[in-house]
């Protein structure tokens, strides 16, 4: 095979690598086996590694990065990276939207997501190519994290469409599917290494490897949840519509909510749901879905006055106390801290409880 016939060859095996992972990662069908995959993504290595100067930056095989990184450049955000105000019951939900339509009368619709728990991202892209990821940080400036947001493959190295924008600012979490987190932690008990409490720390863990080769390798995917455009899409509904065409697979079971009734209905859905997700969730996002009445809104402190995290109940589970410890604080008071049996609940492996109630310690006589 020629140069001509290579380059000829190398264009066709990256467009159908990418299309697979557009279909895959996207609309969630599979089109090829993990065996054909690997053996096209095989075959567009050697090609490029006998005509390397055809290798470009939005290939496939470049998703791992090279020599492990020293340390992360501090990079600063453009638009600051915002938290969000939670609320916990459907009258706290209530009465953040009595403020908010007495500051913007007439909000016709709120679109809800699920609150992926997660690592919050920032990826740029400069005409149409991945230029930087960046971490939250706090907020103003966050971790130049690329080279690992690249071995990610549902993040694409390049936007797909004809007519992109020069500057797009994608969103969104990066995160441990459920069932790739358990297998992770069954493989890190079996070699004897650190296990992670939750998907969340892990994730988190993972992006703040120096190798990249290490992040590869251990599953993370990434949700997208808000686009950042000079022109800004009208509605958040618009956005997402946008990020699937951008490439990108949106917060699943997103919704467009007319009423406060059909936002209370979507949270009790996804509450429902939760256990059976392969990712964790906390919890239900809500935004006004006109993007201008979401600007106008502003901002209080670090948090965006048009958007709300409604949390869902404190998960519960039971197990056995196997000792009660106390601890002296500094002041001289005596805390009990009961010992459990590891228990996961909420995400995360409980086996100290601090107890407060002592009408309830002497009941049980504990």
């Amino acid at each position: 095979m020629n140069k001509t016939e290579a380059k000829i060859r190398i264009e066709k095996l990256r467009q159908t690598i990418e299309k697979y992972r557009y279909d895959y990662h996207v609309l969630d069908h599979q089109t090829m086996s993990d065996a054909a995959l690997d053996s096209l993504k095989h075959e567009l290595y050697v090609l490029e590694q006998q005509y390397p100067d055809l290798i470009t930056e939005d290939s496939p095989t470049q998703r791992v990065g090279g020599e492990p990184l020293e340390k992360f450049e501090k990079i600063e955000h453009k638009y600051r990276m915002l938290s969000m105000e939670d609320v916990f019951t459907r009258e706290e939900m209530e009465d953040w939207f009595e403020r908010i339509s007495k500051l913007s009368p007439n909000i016709s619709g709120l679109f809800c997501m699920p609150k992926i728990d997660g690592l919050a991202m920032s990826i740029v892209y400069k005409n149409g190519l991945l230029e930087y990821a960046a971490t939250r940080g706090n907020g103003i400036v966050g971790e130049n994290v690329t080279q690992n947001i690249k071995t990610i493959s549902s993040i694409p190295l390049k936007l797909h469409g004809d007519l992109i924008p020069k500057r797009v600012e994608v969103r969104g979490e990066v995160y441990f599917p459920t069932e790739v987190f358990e297998k992770f932690n069954k493989l890190q008990t079996k070699e004897g290494k650190q296990i992670f409490a939750n998907p969340r720390n892990a994730a988190a863990g993972t992006i703040r490897q120096l190798d990249s080769s290490v992040v590869s390798g251990r599953g993370l995917a990434f949700v997208a949840w808000d686009l950042i455009l000079d022109e800004q899409p009208k509605t958040a509904e618009i956005a997402f519509e946008q990020l699937k065409k951008f490439g990108f697979k949106p917060a699943p079971n997103a919704e467009l909510c007319p009423s406060l009734l059909d936002v209370e209905k979507q949270w009790n859905n996804l509450m429902k749901k939760r256990d059976g997700l392969n990712y964790w969730i906390d919890g239900m996002v809500i935004r006004v879905n006109d993007r201008y009445k979401y600007d106008r809104l502003g901002v209080v402190g670090k948090t965006p006055r048009g958007l709300v995290a409604w949390k869902f109940p404190a998960e519960e589970a039971t197990t056995i106390v196997k000792k009660i410890e106390w601890f002296v604080g500094r002041t001289g008071v005596l805390t009990p801290v009961a010992l459990l049996n590891p228990t996961w609940v909420g995400g995360t492996t409980v086996q100290h409880a601090t107890l407060h109630n002592m009408d309830e310690i002497e009941r049980l006589d504990v």
